[in-house]
């Protein structure tokens, strides 16, 4: 199989994507909207991107993404670890800018804040990418922060360890098909949860308690409810809904069908399982 993955060489979802397919080629794509078109396109079979991280919270391009795409799927999830280093060219003493993914910079805010105020930043693709224009820009004094894997593939040297904001730093990838089918992963399983996209047929006062009702007296609990604007005017969103329980056939398809008599477009976008990753 081919698997794409939000990329360059030694991104974390390059590491989070060569545990989870270790015997397969891996496609590196320039952009989470690369991944979803490959996938669309037939290029490759599935792909990995991120949904969501500990600190910073939602991917909001991915979950823009399940909405836009028709006929693309979640078949699992995959918690891993996440360890920033910071880094730079080995033939410079000092920099004067840290380039990196803006999730990156986020989740090492505190630590950046207390040793480089006044430091500029500067947002990039992706944190492997980052750390690849350092390695091939000696001549500019510019620090990166990626992963261990990257600055070895890159050769710069980790001038600080582990300056993530908090220890317990995780992110979540999902892995996207046009298969709805779930995938099974030979890793510790942790939950297992059915994805909807939500569109209420208009706003008005009491919608979202409509589409909770729903689930609540059904006892269908739910794990995460976001909303998302459509871009399209003001006050026009939908709902990312995960139910945290097995697939019923006959309590989940009546919920759906509860919600599309009340005029809500339901987009089902996955029952699957969430697995943990190795550091």
């Amino acid at each position: 199989m081919k698997i794409a993955y939000l990329g360059p060489q030694a991104s974390f979802t390059q590491l989070a994507a060569s545990q989870i397919f270790p015997e397969n080629e891996l496609i590196a794509e320039s952009s989470i909207l690369d991944c979803f078109n490959a996938v669309k396109n037939g290029e490759v079979d599935k792909a990995v991107v991120p949904l969501e991280n500990s600190i910073e919270g939602t991917v909001s391009m991915t979950l823009d993404y399940l909405y836009d795409f028709e006929n693309i799927f979640i078949q699992t999830e995959a918690i891993m670890p996440i360890s920033h280093q910071l880094m730079m060219h080995p033939a410079n003493e000092d920099f004067s800018k840290i380039i990196s993914h803006p999730q990156a910079l986020a989740q090492t805010f505190h630590f950046r804040f207390n040793h480089y105020k006044n430091t500029l930043t500067q947002d990039y693709s992706s944190t492997s990418a980052a750390a690849k224009l350092v390695s091939e820009n000696p001549q500019e004094k510019w620090a990166a922060i990626a992963n261990s894997y990257a600055a070895k593939l890159y050769g710069l040297k980790v001038i600080h360890k582990n300056i993530q904001d908090f220890e317990q730093n995780h992110t979540k990838f999902i892995i996207i098909s046009k298969k709805r089918t779930s995938l099974n992963l030979n890793f510790p399983k942790s939950s297992e949860k059915t994805s909807l996209l939500v569109t209420l047929p208009e706003d008005h006062a009491g919608g979202l308690h409509q589409v909770l009702s729903v689930f609540a007296w059904r006892k269908m609990n739910l794990s995460k409810i976001e909303s998302r604007t459509m871009k399209k005017n003001l006050g026009n969103y939908f709902f990312f809904i995960n139910v945290a329980s097995e697939w019923h056939p006959v309590l989940s398809e009546n919920a759906l069908e509860e919600l599309r008599l009340f005029g809500a477009d339901i987009k089902f976008i996955g029952h699957y399982n969430e697995y943990i990753l190795e550091d």
